[in-house]
């Protein structure tokens, strides 16, 4: 009953947020200066996910005038744009469809977020966590066309099966997540270090053949599930290389001309693009920098109490995903977005039991959020404002 307060509460003030959005949005807005609540589910990304549900995915993939491949639906996954297009049937528009499926997933996920941090955190502590992840910098998310909170009800309740020793529902949740959005390769990673904490950890909690047969299996399915979207583009277009083109071609927005991919690359020339074209700083500075936030990181999920309490399993998909998205992802406005994935952090950042301390924190997520639906939304017009 708390969640659900806390979920039709939080959702109020984002709708309120996107109208404000849409009424501020003008001539050179994405939007225009027709834009309405409807308008905010089905910009952007949305509207990707619209044209999959209407026209499906092309057999042969669209070339720019240069003859690059240009951009296109194999970019995003089948199971959010076609379950909302089901889901959407008994009102006649995809949009309805897409804010209903946002709006359940994002409930449920919110739900399991308590069960899962519940098991670590006290009840307090829990909420607040709840009450940050439904009010967060992010939480448009919620109510817009986007597979964000249906992956994140598939990821929540995949990391509760692994804290409960429950391995059949991942069988399931895998390919479910696979192919909903990307980011399963981070799953698999993580199910490798997960069996190698489990197996150097096996005196003070029992590993058995049957256990460490699940934990592989479902590894090698993880993996098998994240290229999986990749041959089947490949398949349908007669290109193996579809997918990685298809993403190439929204890299091309930031740096023009050819793009390859390689892992580390992405991430290596996005540090290129901000520091020394945008900001004209030395390369050196942006390396340095970055240098320094993963170590912090990295110390913060080793040796920072409020993060150590939230159990091994958590800290491990978090240092998991992060990694995924220095290997394959090139960094610009959207980082915010691909950050949600690490939600259940949220519980060490409700830990300390300071009223002062939630309540800031809370009013930060507030104008967070009013200051990432104001420029995606309201604004939209240059590099650095893409959700």
């Amino acid at each position: 009953m708390h969640v659900a307060v806390i979920y039709v509460a939080a959702r109020l003030v984002t709708t309120a947020m996107l109208l404000l959005a849409a009424d501020l949005s003008g001539v050179g807005s994405r939007m225009g200066p027709d834009a309405d609540l409807a308008s905010t589910i089905v910009a952007w990304d949305g509207t990707w996910y619209w044209l999959i549900a209407y026209s499906g995915y092309p057999s042969q993939l669209p070339l720019t005038d240069s003859g690059q491949i240009a951009e296109n639906a194999w970019a995003f996954m089948p199971v959010f744009p076609y379950l909302a297009q089901w889901v959407s049937l008994p009102f006649g528009q995809w949009a309805i469809g897409a804010l209903i499926v946002s709006l359940a997933a994002g409930y449920a996920a919110s739900l399991v977020l308590y069960r899962l941090l519940r098991l670590r955190l006290d009840s307090s502590a829990t909420l607040w966590a709840v009450v940050f992840f439904t009010c967060g910098p992010l939480a448009a998310l919620f109510q817009v066309g986007y597979a964000e909170t249906l992956y994140l009800l598939w990821l929540f309740c995949a990391l509760w099966c692994v804290l409960r020793r429950r391995y059949g529902w991942l069988y399931l949740l895998i390919p479910l997540m696979a192919f909903t959005r990307p980011g399963v390769l981070a799953f698999a990673l993580f199910l490798a270090l997960f069996g190698i904490w489990r197996w150097l950890n096996r005196r003070r909690e029992h590993l058995g053949r049957r256990e460490i047969i699940h934990i592989v299996t479902l590894g090698l399915l993880a993996t098998v599930a994240g290229f999986a979207w990749q041959v089947v583009a490949g398949w349908i277009t007669g290109d193996p290389g579809a997918y990685l083109s298809t993403e190439l071609a929204w890299r091309r927005n930031w740096i023009p001309g050819d793009a390859s991919f390689a892992p580390f690359e992405a991430f290596d020339a996005g540090i290129r693009f901000w520091f020394v074209t945008m900001w004209q700083l030395p390369l050196v500075w942006g390396y340095v920098a970055v240098g320094a936030g993963i170590v912090a990181i990295a110390a913060a999920l080793l040796f920072l109490p409020q993060v150590r309490r939230l159990g091994a399993e958590i800290r491990l998909w978090s240092a998991s995903y992060l990694f995924y998205l220095v290997l394959v992802f090139f960094p610009q406005s959207s980082i915010f977005r691909l950050l949600v994935p690490l939600s259940p952090l949220w519980g060490a950042v409700a830990a300390p039991r300071s009223r002062v301390w939630r309540i800031g924190v809370l009013a930060a997520c507030l104008l967070g959020q009013w200051w990432w639906i104001y420029n995606m939304y309201a604004l939209g017009n240059t590099a650095w404002q893409v959700p």
